[in-house]
């Protein structure tokens, strides 16, 4: 019984349709077989896999691939909850951006997928207390995905970043889990405090493109922002707020506004 129960505890439906999608994807398109098999089909697990996606993405003529594999390696060894991370986040992915139609996209192609978790494993860094290595690869994520995140904030599970280009995240940050947010949010500082300074996003929040949550302020469970919104005072659970600086406008709209993506403004 206990043998069997091992084997139940082996199977991993994620990773399983990820090597389904990508076999069929190396019959439908040969030339990416070098591709497909290195980055996915050579490895033996998710986590084996995302290692090798962080270090081949993060190398650069300062550090090898082959440390960074270590650095990966072994967080992911050391934190199993870095995987499961992971897979929230690509089933999220794969449930609120329309333009995903398998898993293995955004593990090979979506930057703010990868980006979400280089940053994972610095976090994993930054708490063993090597923050040089952490900074290195906030350093590198930014420059290789034009991702900014602190590797001190706290970040749930279940987190899209959509397109991803230009998002800011602070030291101080915290977002919960099942968030969804768009290209060029900043989660920053008002001024030049050295302590707590930086906004707290409840779960389920959904945060158009270009908005602003600026200060250690609290944006509550289940509440949109609207694209372009300057953000500088609490947001209410379950409430959309728009504007610069923003106001409430109405209600959420729906009772899960980060897993439904709307972000039309009804009167």
């Amino acid at each position: 019984m206990a043998e069997k129960r091992a084997k139940i505890s082996a199977v991993d439906p994620v990773w399983t349709r990820i090597c389904d999608e990508a076999r069929k994807a190396v019959r439908d398109e040969p030339l990416l077989g070098g591709l497909i098999h290195s980055g996915l089909l050579h490895h033996a697990s998710f986590e084996r896999a995302l290692a090798y996606r962080f270090s081949l993405k993060l190398a650069s003529g300062e550090m090898s691939e082959q440390i960074l594999r270590e650095f990966a390696d072994e967080a992911y060894g050391d934190a199993p909850d870095l995987g499961q991370a992971a897979r929230a986040d690509l089933v999220a992915v794969h449930e609120r951006d329309p333009a995903c139609l398998r898993y293995l996209q955004p593990v090979l192609f979506f930057k703010g997928f990868q980006a979400l978790q280089a940053y994972r494993v610095a976090h994993w860094l930054w708490h063993q207390g090597r923050h040089d290595v952490a900074y290195f690869v906030q350093m590198r994520t930014s420059e290789a995905f034009g991702v900014d995140i602190h590797p001190a904030a706290r970040i749930g599970r279940g987190v899209m970043m959509d397109h991803a280009h230009s998002i800011v995240i602070g030291e101080t940050a915290v977002v919960g889990d099942n968030v969804s947010m768009l290209h060029s949010v900043t989660l920053g500082g008002t001024g030049k405090q050295e302590q707590d300074r930086h906004p707290k996003i409840g779960n389920g929040v959904l945060i158009g493109a270009g908005a602003k949550v600026l200060g250690n302020i609290r944006v509550g469970d289940n509440s949109r922002i609207a694209a372009g919104s300057v953000v500088l005072e609490d947001v209410p659970e379950c409430k959309t707020v728009a504007g610069v600086p923003a106001r409430i406008v109405g209600e959420a709209g729906c009772e899960h506004p980060a897993t439904e993506m709307d972000q039309l403004i009804r009167d």
